[in-house]
C-alpha cells in the first residue's frame, strides 16, 4: 500500500509529520496531489485542544493542487487538472444545503442537526496537509484554477477569503456603508477587502500590529486604528463623527473585540462575527440597549463548494484584489512542526504560510 507523508494532530499541543496510507479513491471522489497549503488560526485551535477532533486525524483545510485520480463517476474533470477544493465540502444532498446553507451541511439525527457538517478536512475527514487528500463529493466541490494564477494567488480561497468575504457580505454592506473591521489578520483582511468591493465608502481597519494596518490599507482600509495608541471605540465615534458604522466585522473571536463591534454600531447597524470563539460570549446590556437598539449579529461559517470557489478565483484574476501578498512565509512539509510554531507564537511578522510537499 502508498505511503504519504502527513501532518497528523496527537494530542492537545503536539501536531507532528508522521506517514499514512494514500487514501483509496469512492466512485464520487477525486484523489488530489497536493502542491500548496497553509495553516489556518482554526489549525491553532486544534492544535490547542480549544477544538476537540479525533487524535490521528490529518489537519488542515485549505487545499491547492493536481487531480492525481477521479473516482469512476466523476465527470467534467481530468486527473492532472490544477484545482482547488473549499475548505467546506458540502454534498450538496441536505436539507442544509437545499435550504441555502450548505456549510451546515450534516446528517441529521433524530437528536438535530450536527452543526458545522460541511467542514470536513481536517474536522471530520482527513485533511491537507499532507501529500495527498481525497475531496469527497468532487463534482460539488472541485474547481479548475485558470491559466495564469499561480499558487500563492488562490491559496486564500478555500477559507479566509471566502471567509472574510462572506462576513461582509453577511454583513449586508451597501454602496455608501461605513465599516469597521476589528482585527487585520488573515480573515479580518479579507473582510477589509470584501467591504470595499461591495461599496463601503469609508472603512475602519482595527489592529495593533504596523505591518498589518499597512496591509488593510493595501487591501482598501481607508483610515487605521491601533489600538495599543487609543480606544478603538472612542476613535471610530470620532472617526465617523459620532454616527457609528453601518456594519462592524469582528474576525478575532475574543469578548473584548465582539463587545467593541457592538458598541460602534449606528442604532440598527448590524454585527458581522467571523471570529472562532473559545469560551462564552457574554453581550453588555447596554451596549444591547437591552436588546431594543435594532440591531443585527449574523454570523458566518465559511462558503464552501465549486461555484464559490470559481467566483472567488474569477475577483482575483479580474485584478480586483491580489492576497498572494499576504503569504509572508514558506516552509516544505517537512517542516510542517516548525511552521505550526511559528504560527501559533504569531512570530517574525507571519500572516500567512504556504507549506509545499
Amino acid at each position: 500500500m502508498s505511503r504519504m507523508k502527513a501532518a497528523i494532530f496527537v494530542e492537545p499541543g503536539r501536531i507532528v509529520l508522521d506517514e499514512k496510507p494514500v487514501p483509496d479513491v469512492g466512485p464520487l471522489d477525486a484523489l488530489v496531489r497536493i502542491t500548496t497549503t497553509t495553516i489556518c488560526g482554526t489549525d491553532i485551535h486544534i492544535l490547542k485542544g480549544e477544538y476537540p477532533v479525533a487524535k490521528g486525524l490529518t489537519v488542515g483545510h485549505e487545499p491547492v493542487g493536481v487531480i492525481e485520480k477521479l473516482g469512476r463517476e466523476v465527470s467534467g474533470f481530468r486527473e492532472g487538472q490544477r484545482v482547488i477544493a473549499g475548505a467546506i465540502t458540502p454534498s450538496m444532498h441536505s436539507a442544509a444545503c437545499q435550504c441555502g446553507r450548505a456549510a451546515q451541511d450534516g446528517v441529521g439525527t433524530r437528536h438535530g442537526w450536527k452543526p458545522l457538517g460541511g467542514w470536513k478536512f481536517g474536522n471530520t475527514i482527513d485533511g491537507t496537509q499532507a501529500e495527498y487528500v481525497l475531496v469527497p463529493d468532487a463534482m460539488a466541490n472541485l474547481a479548475p484554477v485558470p491559466d495564469g494564477l499561480s499558487d500563492e494567488q488562490v491559496l486564500m480561497c478555500p477559507d479566509i477569503m471566502s471567509t472574510g468575504f462572506g462576513g461582509a457580505e453577511s454583513g449586508g454592506i451597501r454602496i455608501g456603508d461605513m465599516v469597521a473591521v476589528f482585527a487585520q489578520g488573515p480573515i479580518g483582511l479579507c473582510a477589509t477587502a470584501g467591504a470595499r468591493l461591495l461599496g463601503a465608502s469609508k472603512i475602519i481597519a482595527v489592529d495593533r500590529v504596523p505591518e498589518r494596518l499597512e496591509m488593510a490599507r493595501r487591501m482598501g482600509a481607508h483610515e487605521v486604528v491601533d489600538f495599543s495608541r487609543e480606544e478603538p471605540v472612542e476613535a471610530i465615534r470620532r472617526i465617523t463623527d459620532g454616527r457609528g458604522v453601518d456594519v462592524s466585522i469582528e474576525a478575532l473571536g475574543l469578548q473584548s473585540t465582539f463587545e467593541a463591534a457592538l458598541r460602534v454600531l449606528r442604532p440598527g447597524g448590524t454585527l458581522s462575527s467571523l471570529g472562532v470563539f473559545s469560551g462564552d460570549l457574554k453581550i453588555p446590556l447596554d451596549a444591547f440597549v437591552a436588546g431594543l437598539g435594532d440591531h443585527t449579529i449574523v454570523t458566518t461559517l465559511c462558503p464552501g463548494g465549486s461555484e464559490r470557489m470559481r467566483r472567488l478565483m474569477s475577483v482575483i484574476e479580474s485584478g480586483q484584489v491580489d492576497l498572494g501578498a499576504m503569504v509572508t512565509h514558506r516552509f516544505k512539509l517537512d517542516q510542517i512542526e516548525e511552521a505550526y510554531e511559528l504560527f501559533a507564537n504569531q512570530r517574525d511578522g507571519v500572516l500567512k504560510v504556504a507549506i509545499t510537499p
